[in-house]
């Protein structure tokens, strides 16, 4: 059976964004951090049959991915390579710079219902928190693949749905010497 992994960032006190954006986590990413969860993500690819994405983490995302800035980024061909689904009901296309475009779809929850009916590999979540808490309220994620940055916001946007605990069973983790994690968790509700 597919399985659904939804990746995300987070920081320390559990938040996905900060009070600005996304980009406070990442400012206290260190290097050799951000390196590892790359080739975290390189492992990761090998078994995922398509990337899903929401519409404002693909308009973020098409800014780097397919374009020569990615170049000096040794997972960028296994990024572009993957076929990829944008979450959307206002987008008509979703192109990919010069690789294929992704396919647009306006229920992600019943796509993903689909998907799972599949023989195998893995629907990967990449960041789009909100595409994230529907899948899980609606039972469709089954792990949560989270890197741990060491940095510890104060405020921003919660991981999870305020009064809506989630629970999890840690299936995997590793500390990475620079600061930071990576820890994976089945979803047990």
């Amino acid at each position: 059976m597919t399985r659904v992994v939804a990746q995300q960032w987070i920081s320390v006190d559990g938040f996905a964004a900060g009070p600005t954006d996304e980009t406070d986590i990442f400012a206290g990413v260190p290097e050799e951090s951000d390196r590892r969860s790359m080739e975290l993500n390189a492992e990761l690819l090998a078994d995922v049959e398509v990337v899903l994405l929401g519409r404002r983490t693909y308009e973020g995302f098409v800014t780097f991915w397919p374009t020569d800035a990615s170049r000096e980024v040794p997972v960028a061909p296994l990024v572009n390579a993957v076929p990829k689904l944008v979450a959307s009901t206002t987008l008509r296309a979703a192109p990919w710079g010069d690789h294929a475009p992704a396919e647009v779809v306006p229920d992600a929850v019943e796509r993903v219902r689909a998907l799972r009916a599949g023989s195998g590999g893995i629907v990967l979540v990449w960041g789009s928190l909100a595409l994230m808490r529907t899948l899980i309220d609606a039972g469709q994620v089954d792990e949560l693949d989270l890197f741990v940055a060491p940095i510890a916001l104060g405020g921003g946007t919660p991981l999870v749905t305020p009064g809506r605990p989630l629970r999890l069973r840690q299936i995997a983790g590793e500390v990475f010497p620079a600061g930071g994690a990576h820890l994976r968790f089945a979803v047990t509700d």
